[in-house]
């Protein structure tokens, strides 16, 4: 591990990420199938749960509840080898034409090449908010614990307990945030080759199908152990702003306030509104 982050603290803070996981809830309580006609299976007695792909279908979950604010975990073993077309997905979202959504999507990738973490927010509907990272490590090899904190003040996700993005309420000058649409969690594993893997160039392999992805320790924290809700005010210190530099320095490799090409005039650009 390089660029003035120290290996001891990143791996401090994966090993806090995967504890705070591990008091995580059950699949069978928390979640349903939501389609996929037997592609997505819920093993281990709700400990884990599986997403398939193949050329028929997909398939996908959908939290019980929906939720207004809180901290959101869960860990993901994603589709190894070649996985070019595939998107894996975890993420929150509202209903409707004005709906609110948070995006964690995971574009595949031909082997030997890095996963894309596409990530966007949508306020009543509006959405072209994206950034995009490469992981500093192989997502497929293991689990890693992938988390969003959303709160009325920021939205921060986070990859083993490290920011990579944050998204401020910038409503005094304008800019829509999401606070007001109670959102479900969802999470898919579809087919997206006309886009997903260098802008459709590359189509899935179907010879390599059926493509698996895997989840565990799904937890939704809306009040912590001690009765409180640290997450309601929370926000980056001084090491974290450091952290999320270091990310977006190394591992960034798509920010919609940088691009000039798609002429966005966001407001909350010009006012360096990202750390």
């Amino acid at each position: 591990m390089a660029n003035r982050v120290s290996k001891t603290l990143l791996f401090s803070l994966f090993v806090s990420s995967f504890l705070a996981a591990a008091s995580a809830g059950n699949f069978y309580r928390d979640v349903d199938i939501t389609w996929g006609d037997g592609r997505g299976k819920i093993l281990r007695r709700g400990n884990s749960l599986s997403l398939s792909l193949d050329k028929a279908s997909g398939s996908g979950f959908q939290s019980k509840r929906a939720y207004l604010f809180g901290r959101f975990d869960v860990q993901m073993k994603l589709v190894p080898g070649n996985s070019a077309g595939t998107v894996t997905t975890f993420y929150l979202t509202s209903q409707g034409n004005m709906h609110d959504e948070i995006d964690l999507e995971f574009l595949g990738n031909q082997s030997g090449s890095p996963y894309t973490l596409h990530t966007n927010v949508y306020s009543q509907g509006k959405g072209n908010r994206e950034q995009e990272f490469h992981l500093w490590f192989d997502p497929t090899m293991k689990f890693h614990t992938y988390s969003v904190i959303w709160n009325p003040q920021r939205i921060i996700i986070l990859v083993d307990n490290i920011p990579i993005r944050v998204f401020r309420n910038s409503e005094s000058i304008g800019v829509p945030y999401p606070k007001n649409q109670p959102m479900k969690i969802q999470a898919s594993l579809w087919d997206a080759e006309d886009w997903a893997t260098q802008g459709g160039k590359v189509k899935t392999d179907w010879s390599k199908a059926p493509f698996t992805a895997y989840y565990r320790n799904f937890s939704a924290l809306t009040t912590d152990s001690d009765g409180s809700k640290g997450w309601l005010t929370q926000d980056l210190d001084v090491q974290g702003r450091k952290l999320l530099r270091w990310v977006q320095m190394h591992y960034m490799i798509y920010n919609y306030c940088a691009d000039r090409n798609r002429r966005f005039s966001h407001r909350e650009c010009s006012r360096s509104r990202l750390l």
